[in-house]
Parts: structure tokens; sequence; C-alpha cells
């Protein structure tokens, strides 16, 4: 036996050991929507900022991951006495990933574009109090409102209000160009996407060096992907019958949690016979929701009464207005004409709530009379058919943007609910600074809506994270989608 060889051969079996371990600055993360494009000021899909929302893109705020909003771009600001002047002071040394240098102009031209008459932005009533934006010198800008809005500094931590630079903004869809931690790569649509930690990025460094996002939209290969180990972490995981035995997996962990989704039955409500009441509450009635929430999500996800999160502390517990009661929905049925029943699209894009959700729905609807034609759309046919084209009866979907009730006041969004009195107590609550009386509009609003059954609220969408157990630094909860790479790291 050559003991110097079998020494050798352990020495550098050792240094392999360590150069493995060493090299755990990457990691893979799968999801089950793909991103139509990347560029979040220009598309309203969830996918586009959970992969660019911190990491390639930043605002002047930014949401964390308890739903705060710290700073950002903007290391500080003032706001005047009577709340209409914002003096933001903007960070230094900071540069785009193109090498071009970040300053108070890209912030003048961000929020103008995002403000702009021909904005293409999906949430421009962000910015509906801004009336001038101002460059004081490279440093600062102020932002000048019309009138009060308490809720601009939550506002521009959104997604939607990201800085972007004027010489990249028309390329930022297929190659964004943002000021984070990490700069695009390579998108292999349908398959991949990866980024890479930028070096000049101005805040501190993050651990990884490089993460890949995988799209897998089928729930059995999201559970073979998991199981074989060929992902790292999979955010909102489409198979939620099978965590119980992932959990039983010493290799893998777990993470429950709530998100800010309000899953929905939307109905259209300029269409008939949507555009009736008696309908939209019969449509309500013949739901019963914790069924979808045991058959379609295996009791993952919280019942709701109105678009409003139950854990937010304004949140007003609507359900029994709406509750399962289909005698009461076919008596509504012939009070509104349709004795007999009525045939209706369902239109469901790719996720699991969304197209096990609409099986059941169906199921339902049909027994009160109501036949609802299922067409399953891929995620960009859904957002150009019912969201942009408002051609469908109903379709189901999450609304995972933070506290957005909002939506409801733009008659113009997909829904196209219509209602001057919802409208006002919006208006009144951007221009209200006291938070007991927010929460008094906020709960009107909730209410007015809940009468109005203008949707089938369905329930508030669990996070569902599933990770090999040395990941450290993921979300629990979702306040925003996002996957905050820069808090990511291996277990050492």
């Amino acid at each position: 036996m050559n003991i110097r060889r079998l020494l050798s051969a352990s020495a550098i079996a050792l240094v392999a050991g360590l150069g493995t371990a060493q090299a755990q600055t990457a990691m893979t993360i799968a999801m089950q929507l793909e991103p139509p494009n990347l560029d979040p000021t220009g598309g309203a899909a969830e996918a586009i900022d959970s992969v660019v929302y911190a990491n390639i893109f930043q605002g002047l705020t930014r949401f964390t991951s308890d739903g705060s909003v710290i700073p950002s771009l903007a290391e500080s600001w003032e706001i005047s006495g009577d709340g209409l002047t914002y003096t933001f002071k903007l960070q230094g040394g900071v540069t785009f990933h193109d090498g071009s240098a970040f300053d108070a102009e890209d912030v003048k031209f961000s929020l103008d574009r995002a403000r702009a008459e021909t904005s293409t932005n999906a949430q421009k009533a962000l910015f509906a109090q801004i009336a001038d934006v101002a460059v004081v010198d490279p440093q600062t800008v102020t932002v000048t409102l019309s009138e009060p809005n308490g809720s601009l500094l939550f506002n521009l931590a959104w997604g939607d209000a990201v800085i972007v630079a004027p010489e990249t903004a028309e390329t930022n869809a297929t190659n964004p160009v943002g000021t984070g931690p990490y700069k695009f790569v390579e998108w292999v649509q349908g398959d991949r996407l990866t980024l890479a930690r930028s070096d000049a990025y101005w805040g501190p460094a993050p651990a990884l060096e490089t993460a890949t996002f995988r799209f897998i939209s089928d729930p059995s290969a999201a559970l073979a992907a998991v199981m074989a180990e060929d992902v790292d972490v999979f955010t909102g995981f489409p198979a939620p019958e099978n965590l119980a035995q992932i959990a039983a997996d010493s290799r893998f962990q777990v993470i429950t949690g709530s998100t800010e989704g309000e899953t929905i039955l939307a109905m259209n409500n300029k269409a008939a016979p949507f555009d009736n009441i008696k309908v939209r509450q019969a449509v309500t009635h013949a739901i019963d929701r914790q069924a979808i929430i045991d058959g379609a999500m295996f009791g993952y996800g919280t019942p709701i009464g109105t678009h409003f999160a139950p854990h937010n502390p304004a949140y007003v517990d609507l359900t029994a207005g709406s509750g399962y009661d289909p005698e009461l929905s076919k008596k509504l049925l012939a009070e509104a004409g349709f004795a007999d029943g009525f045939t209706t699209t369902l239109k469901l894009p790719p996720p699991s709530y969304a197209r096990r959700g609409g099986e059941i729905i169906a199921a339902q609807l049909a027994e009160v009379g109501i036949t609802a034609e299922i067409s399953n759309l891929e995620w960009a046919q859904w957002l150009e058919q019912a969201f942009k084209g408002k051609d469908f009866g109903l379709t189901i979907v999450s609304h995972t943007e933070p506290m957005d009730i909002g939506i409801y006041a733009n008659p113009d969004y997909y829904f196209q609910y219509d209602n001057q009195a919802f409208r006002d107590v919006m208006a009144k609550l951007t221009g209200t600074t006291d938070p007991a009386a927010r929460t008094a509009l906020l709960q009107e609003a909730q209410t007015i809506i809940a009468n109005d059954y203008v949707n089938g609220y369905l329930f508030q969408l669990a996070a569902l994270t599933v990770a090999k157990a040395g990941v450290q630094g993921l979300w629990a909860n979702a306040p925003v989608a996002a996957i905050d790479l820069a808090g990511l790291s291996w277990a050492n």
C-alpha cells in the first residue's frame, strides 16, 4: 500500500471539498410564472417584480420583509409643514449597471415618465397627486404635490415607481439596467434567467455572486425539481398537497407565511349580465370559499369578504355578507331575470390557485344554473385578453400589490367598477394623515365594494416557500412580490 499516494489523494479530496464549500455563492430559485417582460414600470405581472424588485431596480424608497417602508435611493427626506413638498436627498456614488451615474435628473425623468398622459405604467394612479418634480442639485430633488398625500412614501416603494435611466428606459423590458445589487446577464425564455452581482454596487456587497431563476409551471414538475435538488429554492410552491412530504425530509425547509395577494373571482362589471348587482350577488353566494381553499390550496389561505389583507390592522371581516347560500343565489338570479341561469366565460391564468380553483368554482356555479366556460390562458394571453382587452365574463387572479384597494377608484381597470362614492372616499384618504381617520376611511372603502359585490372575494393567498436546509435569509411573508437576493446566503 502506497501511504504517500493515499495521503496525497486525501489532501486533494480535502482541497476539492473546501473548494466546493467555498463556492456556495450561487443559488437557483424556481418560480411558477415567467415574467412577460422585465420592466416593472411597464407591466402589471407579479412575476416581473419577483425577479427585478430591489435586485436590478430600486426606487427612492422600498419595502422590507415586514412591509415597512425604508430609504433606498433616497438617503433621507424632509416634508414641508403643509405636506405638499417632499425634498429628497439622494444616495451618493450610485451608478447604473452600464456605468452611467445616477442623479436627480434620473429621478425627475422616471417620475415624470410614470405620471405622463402617455404613460403605460400599470399603477399610474400612484403618481396622480404629483404636480411637479424639480432638480435642486445632482443629489437633491423636490416633489411637489397638488394636495397632501399621506401615502406618497409608500407609493414610491412600489416596483412601478423604480428609477430608470433615460438612455435605457425603452429597452428595460428585455435588457434591464438599474442601480441594484444585481445586474442582468441572460434570459433564456421559457427556461431560466440569470443575474450576477454588480461589483460597482453602491451598497453592501451581497453574499451571492450569481442567481438563476427557473420557471416551472407544472406542479408535478415543481415537486420533481425540488426532490431531485435541481433547485435550491421554490417560491410560491404550486403543489401545496406535497408540503407535508417535503417538510418531513431533513434536506429541506418549508416556510409558510402571508402575502398581500387578494385572490378574487373578478367580474366584468360593465358587461351583461354582470352589470346587474343582483347577478354579481348571486355569483358570490354560489361560492363556497372554504371548499376552494381546501380543494385548490389544501387548506392554505384565509377567507376574505373584501379586497383587503386580513393581517392589516384596518381589515374588516365582511365574509358573512357573501356567505355560501346557493338557494339565495338561485332566488337572486330569478329576480334578475335569469331563472334558467346563463352562460359566461371563465378565463384562467396559469397559477395553480386559478386553474384548480376555477374547476371548483365552475362546478359550484353550475349548481345554481350558471355555466362557466373555462379557457386556460398563458400569462401573456391573460394580460392581453382580460387585463388589457377586458374580454371576459369571469376570471380568477390574485392581486399581490400592497394595500391596493385604490384600484377600485379607476373605472377603466379591468373589472370596470365605476362608483363616484368610492372614488370620493379614496380621494379623502389621500389627503388624510391621521392614522385613526385613515383606518376609518379604509374600512368604509372595504364596505362599499363588499356591498356592491364588485367581485367574488375568495381568499388571501398564502406565501409557500420550499428551500434546501442550508438556505438563509428567505422572507416568510410577502408584503410585496419580491425575492430579495441581497439577503440570501448559504449556511456555513
